[in-house]
């Protein structure tokens, strides 16, 4: 017979009751400080599977939210990028015809000025996904813009279906060097970038704007913040569904709660999308909506 602690006992009393407010207010707390899923039960006391059920719902509201208060945005400047991760298993390993597994990719896109993120899509990094993504993020713009990307050839389709004419798009195509180095540096460490390339592809981009800076340091605060996309770990996500509404859930207290160091205020403060600083508890209170 298991005999069981008293910190044991705990745990299941919380799994098999309904999670107090201010207990869901530590889980999200810890994770969206970037705390894994077994370092959230740690922390919390809370069962692994009731803080995996509550990630998947308040992801999920997270998201309905968003989707319906990020419109008539009035972004100026929006920079586009993707960030790699994986479910379950590298791609490399996912044996033929399985699904719901391997490489995954998040589409960002960031307001230059506000620092607001006001779409992102989970998905591969074909044309379809860019299309889908950067349609989406078309509908929540007032005015016109001036879209930067990477050079990824997806994007110039992509725009120019969402936008038509109605838009200044460039891509800052970097290159980068192949110089020989030890197996181990080349196997950790990014290829250098030994210079970039501003390339107009349509409207009239300002070149003093092209750049894909704030949005690239956002894919930095995504791994700094999500236990799930940091590299070389046993913290990757097991199912999409978890993967995507950790997203949404980072994105939501980024935009509402995350006071930015340069701004002062949140993005969505500095995007008139709200008027306070968000508390962990108004995202739990989601929830009840």
């Amino acid at each position: 017979m298991n005999h069981l602690t008293v910190r044991d006992r705990s745990r299941i009393m919380v799994s098999m009751n309904r999670l107090p407010r201010n207990k869901q207010i530590q889980v999200v707390s810890a994770l969206v400080e970037g705390n894994s899923i077994r370092a959230t039960v740690r922390m919390t006391g809370v069962a692994k599977n009731t803080v995996i059920k509550l990630l998947v719902d308040i992801g999920a509201a997270c998201e309905a939210y968003q989707v319906e208060k990020l419109v008539d945005l009035p972004c100026k400047r929006i920079q586009c990028d993707e960030i790699w991760s994986f479910v379950g298993a590298k791609q490399k390993q996912v044996n033929q015809g399985a699904h719901g597994v391997g490489d995954v990719w998040t589409w960002t896109a960031i307001c230059a000025d506000t620092k607001l993120v006001p779409s992102w899509l989970v998905g591969d990094r074909g044309l379809d996904t860019a299309k889908r993504f950067v349609s989406d993020l078309a509908g929540r713009l007032a005015s016109r813009v001036q879209v930067t990307s990477d050079g990824h050839k997806c994007y110039v389709d992509a725009v120019e279906g969402a936008f038509g004419s109605e838009v200044d798009f460039a891509q800052l195509v970097k290159q980068y060097g192949n110089e020989q180095r030890e197996c181990s540096e080349v196997r950790y460490s990014p290829a250098v970038c030994t210079g970039a390339k501003k390339i107009p592809i349509s409207g009239s981009p300002d070149p003093a704007h092209i750049s894909t800076s704030y949005v690239e340091r956002q894919n930095l605060t995504m791994r700094m913040s999500m236990r799930r996309f940091t590299r070389l770990t046993n913290a990757f996500s097991k199912k999409v569904e978890n993967h995507c509404a950790a997203v949404a859930l980072h994105f939501m207290h980024y935009n509402f709660c995350r006071i930015h160091q340069t701004l002062r205020v949140t993005p969505a403060m500095a995007a008139g999308v709200t008027d306070h600083v968000w508390e962990i508890g108004e995202i739990v209170d989601l929830l009840k909506t």
